[in-house]
């Protein structure tokens, strides 16, 4: 069976555990305050909430692409860029919200750039050109789908699983960026966006546009 946790935060999870074990136990022997535990303590119960990783089911429409990771859409604007015509579906995940990414649609990873850049507030229009970002295409069977995975303030580690020739299923996991930040969709003119702004989705099951 496997647990609801995403691996990479393994490591914010076993050190603190660790320091609340010796905590309690100093405590036990009268070398600590008894509340010496509680400050690792509930930093690894921040981790376990944060690094959660539940299942998702994707729906069962051939045509659907599905939202990337939790949180709320900030932006569906048209593209700017002539070499990628289509939509931008852009979603600000909050240090509250799930943070694992899921691969928006079935189709094999074509091309995966990683850009360095600052940390600026993930919700900023200009985050996407000028923060630290991953970006992975993937070749569908009716065009080319792509996804930023944008790095903010307080994320400094992106983390992308999937490698060039991978195939990846809608709604497969695929990475993750620690604590808060953004995530795109680049949409083809075929595949026009089904939300707005404002919007709340949850990554692997909302649909967020339609092959047409």
């Amino acid at each position: 069976m496997r647990l609801p946790f995403a691996r990479e935060g393994a490591p914010f999870l076993l050190v603190p555990l660790a320091l609340t074990a010796v905590a309690l136990a100093a405590g036990w022997l009268g070398a600590a305050p008894p509340l010496a535990a509680a400050p690792p303590a509930l930093f690894a119960l921040f981790a376990l909430f944060f690094f959660r990783d539940p299942e998702r089911t994707p729906p069962a429409r051939e045509g659907a692409v599905v939202a990337p990771a939790d949180g709320r859409v900030t932006a569906v604007t048209v593209s700017e860029d002539p070499e990628r015509p289509g939509h931008r579906v852009s979603i600000f995940l909050s240090i509250f919200s799930v943070h694992v990414n899921r691969s928006p649609t079935a189709g094999r990873v074509r091309e995966i750039r990683y850009r360095t850049g600052e940390f600026r507030a993930a919700f900023r229009g200009d985050a996407a050109e000028r923060n630290e970002r991953n970006e992975m295409d993937l070749a569908c069977e009716r065009g080319s789908v792509g996804v930023r995975q944008i790095a903010g303030v307080v994320a400094r580690r992106i983390v992308c699983r999937a490698s060039v020739g991978d195939f990846l299923g809608r709604g497969e996991r695929f990475g993750l960026i620690r604590f808060g930040s953004r995530t795109e969709v680049l949409l083809p003119p075929n595949c026009p966006p089904t939300v707005r702004r404002g919007d709340r989705v949850r990554g692997g099951e909302t649909v967020i546009a339609e092959w047409s």
